[in-house]
């Protein structure tokens, strides 16, 4: 890590990151190099090895984000409300993920490349933010269903948390799977991720507490 104040350091992570999103907007995680991501930063490339090593752990360091984004709408869904029906739960809690589809398409497709070609601290650190994600979930279900049991909230999070792995290659298609999906006469109904995931967790709550 280059000498330097934890202001500077924190800022140049922050516009290596950065330019990792602008890239993934429009590359593919497998196009995209240190060398591309280097040339969207105001200094040199090699520079980026003072914080990454690799180019997966800049794409892990932006999953985080990510998660950070959401916990911290979470937090918010949870501050500004005090009672909610199932219904309103399950619409609130899809509208904070339609915002992250960044992160789904990461956890969706990549997070093994991440993962595998990342240091340990760097792992470690993300699987904290997540595991935050998993306990800020947990406290928004005690507080709108006061009455769902233990049980039934370890439930809807291993049932949630895996659904998310699943959920941006159903909402997002290239030309070629569609084309593909035509010619095989596959029966394809376009849904976007506020929709599936409104529509997974009312399904859980009304098996969990009765749709209370």
């Amino acid at each position: 890590m280059p000498k330097g104040s934890e202001e500077l350091t924190n800022a140049r992570k922050e516009e290596i990151i950065n330019a990792c999103a602008s890239l993934y907007e429009t590359i593919s995680f497998k196009d995209i190099t240190i060398r591309d991501i280097g040339a969207r930063t105001s200094f040199t490339r090699t520079s980026i090895y003072n914080y990454f090593q690799t180019k997966e752990e800049i794409f892990l360091a932006l999953l985080e984000r990510e998660h950070e984004a959401w916990i911290a709408d979470l937090k918010e869904l949870m501050g500004q409300n005090s009672m909610l029906s199932a219904e309103e739960f399950s619409d609130r809690l899809a509208r904070t993920l339609e915002k992250r589809g960044c992160m789904l398409k990461l956890m969706s497709m990549n997070l093994y490349d991440m993962e595998g070609n990342s240091r340990l601290e760097s792992l470690v650190s993300f699987k904290k933010t997540y595991a935050d994600a998993l306990q800020v979930i947990s406290r928004c279900l005690k507080k709108f269903f006061p009455a769902m049991p233990e049980r039934e909230i370890q439930d809807f999070l291993y049932a949630f948390f895996p659904f998310l792995f699943g959920v941006y290659p159903y909402t997002s298609h290239t030309e070629k799977q569609l084309e593909a999906m035509e010619l095989a006469h596959v029966n394809y109904t376009e849904y976007s991720i506020y929709e599936l995931t409104r529509s997974f967790i009312a399904r859980m709550l009304s098996r969990s507490c009765g749709g209370e």
